[in-house]
């Protein structure tokens, strides 16, 4: 499939500048992990550097996109499918796709790199590997809290699944590490992807 930067069916994406390129980065990891956090110190970073950004933030989709779903495990593939076309989308023409999201199923992922590959558009999964005691003690929504008092249930990484990423593409370990250092390896590896 062609996308809007494509100028002519002999060009490669090294044809197209830098900041044209679209490509969507999935910050998975528990809640609390500092997902959201870090993508939006990334997308300050890249829009400075001229790039088109969107942040598909995991609330705000809940909200708007998939607020008929709860948290069994079909309704949460469905939510990361909706939020993976989303990404796809915007990343084929040309928009660094910033997608801050639990998805907490190895299957639900695997279907979405499928979906950009099936485009030729890049997807970068990438692990904010919190551990759950750290997340815990951020607990920036009071779900941990909710947790442990037994007001609710299927809490990801506690009473409900998380699969890790095996081989993420990226795995930022954030523990005892600023927003911004975070940012910066991130920022340095979308670099040496070509995306940058």
């Amino acid at each position: 499939m062609t996308t809007a930067l494509t100028l002519a069916a002999g060009d490669t994406a090294e044809a197209v500048p830098a900041a044209a390129r679209g490509a969507t980065v999935w910050l998975t990891g528990l809640p609390s992990a500092g997902k959201s956090t870090l993508a939006r110190a990334l997308a300050e970073h890249l829009r400075a550097g001229g790039h088109r950004v969107e942040v598909l933030d995991g609330d705000e989709i809940r909200e708007f996109l998939s607020s008929g779903l709860g948290f069994t495990r079909e309704d949460r593939n469905t939510n990361v499918q909706r939020i993976g076309f989303v990404a796809a989308l915007l990343a084929s023409h040309g928009v660094k796709t910033l997608v801050p999201v639990i998805a907490p199923y190895a299957d639900s992922r695997a279907a979405v790199r499928a979906r950009h590959a099936a485009r030729g558009t890049p997807f970068l999964e990438v692990h904010v590997a919190t551990p759950v005691t750290l997340c815990s003690q951020r607990d920036v929504k009071g779900l941990y809290a909710r947790q442990a008092a037994g007001e609710i249930s299927g809490l990801t990484g506690v009473d409900d699944p998380y699969e890790a990423p095996e081989n993420p593409d990226l795995r930022i370990r954030t523990q005892n590490r600023s927003v911004a250092d975070s940012a910066a390896e991130l920022y340095t590896f979308l670099t040496e992807r070509g995306l940058v």
